[in-house]
């Protein structure tokens, strides 16, 4: 199925979207995909971020205090206006209850999204890890092709500076990021469907690990038929597909229908040749770290193929992949020490990060700092994170980023430093900037889906004192992106 790139499904008199939430990464890449159609754009969130001053610039008009007297009146019309709100927000917000006294009907971020994905050829990428380095790996891979594609993603992809991808050709492609909370990824109906991890996850959810691998199942029986779904070897999955779904599985290991052989590590940066049931391509070298981002790779490469990607297209997308930020993300780097930081909020995630870090830095002593994201995760985890934790070498503690839960009695951050074998001290952010300044650091990671990402300026100045010009900044500087045009409303 194919449609005219920038279709929105919308009711014929739509003039204006107000969203409650707007600075979530998902809700904010919906905001400038319809700002970007020429439609008029306005929305809450708690608090100012890079996020929402880049909405700002882009003429959007943001507040940040839960007050009806500030939402625009010609917003508060129910014709001509779509109102989208994420499930973060509590049911007795003020201006959600406002609006649907007005005669609004709200809608989730994923019914918008489902909407839009239906006038696309759409490929969705779900999975508990994984899902938005091989989503913007796929957006970047097709991008930067004669393919091109649309894309909402969940993270800022440093190829293109946004969440957000717009081609000004193609065939309909969209790639959209597939998020299993709350079951968002089961209003879409993709033709490719990549499952990267079914790991359990958002249990104040789900309830069990086996309604997550049910909504998985869920997730892949909506793929449209003909439609192809891409799977992670190994997964336990048995979804009741559409007639003429073909499935395909992919992994490092050899069994996999797409794997890699002739694996090298080579500056830190993999090269390999990737065997797929069509082809043998070689010769390909991924311009970011990471084993796990090597198995990324894998799928967001096979899944390209199958849209018509050229070999020629994948080595020159594969070696000029910048990366996501806060995954992996380099923010020092000198001869003398690393800093980086990363979104890793679940154990499977954080001996992920601790193995790619091994790998990339042999020898070296390594620090990482936990901020543990929802109380809920905590209590269902705390024995995971710190079997996890203990791989490094030195771990630090900060309090529980609450996110959208209220306090759980007797679950805290000295849940997990409790149960780890090696000593891990809980910190405020002050204790732990003088803890960074008088520690003998060599490599240091910060993890997790809170807020502690917001530590990174003060943690790179900090580095930047101390071990002196940062290669990584340098680097930064240098490079510059070309395949992308900056993206701003009509």
């Amino acid at each position: 199925m194919t449609a005219p790139t920038h279709s929105i499904a919308q009711p014929d008199n739509l003039q204006r979207v107000y969203f409650v939430g707007i600075g979530g990464i998902g809700m904010s890449a919906l905001a400038r995909y319809f700002a970007h159609a020429g439609l008029s754009v306005a929305g809450y969130d708690r608090t100012p971020s890079p996020i929402t001053q880049t909405l700002t610039e882009l003429g959007i008009r943001v507040h940040f205090d839960d007050d009806v007297t500030l939402i625009p009146p010609e917003f508060l019309d129910p014709k001509g206006t779509m109102l989208v709100y994420t499930p973060a927000i509590p049911a007795e917000h003020s201006e959600l209850r406002h609006l649907r006294s007005c005669g609004h009907n709200p809608l989730k971020r994923a019914q918008v999204l489902g909407l839009i994905s239906s006038k696309h050829r759409t490929l969705g990428v779900a999975g508990t890890h994984g899902k938005t380095t091989t989503s913007t790996m796929l957006a970047h891979l097709l991008g930067q092709s004669a393919l091109g594609c649309d894309a909402l993603v969940g993270g800022i992809a440093k190829n293109f500076g946004s969440n957000l991808l717009l081609a000004d050709r193609g065939h309909g492609l969209l790639v959209v990021e597939a998020d299993e909370f709350d079951r968002s990824f089961l209003t879409l109906s993709p033709h490719l469907a990549i499952i990267t991890s079914t790991a359990p996850d958002h249990l104040d959810v789900y309830g069990s690990h086996q309604h997550v691998l049910e909504a998985f199942e869920q997730y892949a029986a909506r793929i449209e038929p003909n439609g192809i779904l891409l799977l992670k070897h190994g997964l336990s999955l048995n979804p009741t597909l559409a007639q003429g779904v073909s499935t395909i599985t992919y992994g490092l290991t050899e069994q996999a229908d797409a794997h890699p052989r002739n694996i090298a590590l080579r500056n830190g940066l993999y090269s390999f040749d990737l065997h797929t049931p069509q082809d043998v391509i070689t010769q390909l070298q991924l311009g970011i770290p990471a084993r796990h981002n090597l198995e990324n790779a894998i799928a967001a490469s096979a899944a390209a193929l199958l849209m018509g990607l050229q070999p020629d297209e994948l080595r020159r997308g594969l070696a000029s992949f910048a990366g996501v930020e806060r995954r992996f993300d380099v923010h020092y780097r000198s001869e003398r020490a690393v800093y980086l930081d990363d979104y890793a909020h679940h154990p499977d995630e954080i001996r992920a990060t601790v193995q790619s870090l091994r790998e990339a830095f042999p020898g070296r002593h390594l620090t990482g700092v936990f901020q543990p994201h929802l109380y809920s995760r905590t209590r269902d985890f705390a024995q995971g994170f710190a079997q996890a934790l203990d791989g490094l070498d030195q771990a630090y503690l900060l309090d529980i980023y609450p996110a959208r839960e209220l306090p759980i009695e007797g679950v805290s951050a000295h849940s997990i430093a409790k149960l780890m074998r090696k000593p891990a001290p809980v910190l405020d952010r002050t204790a732990l900037l003088d803890a960074m300044r008088n520690s003998p650091l060599d490599v240091l990671a910060t993890m997790g889906a809170g807020d502690i990402d917001r530590m990174a300026s003060a943690l790179t100045a900090l580095f930047e004192r101390r071990f002196g010009p940062n290669e990584a900044k340098l680097q930064q500087e240098r490079t510059h992106y070309e395949l992308y045009n900056p993206i701003k409303p009509r």
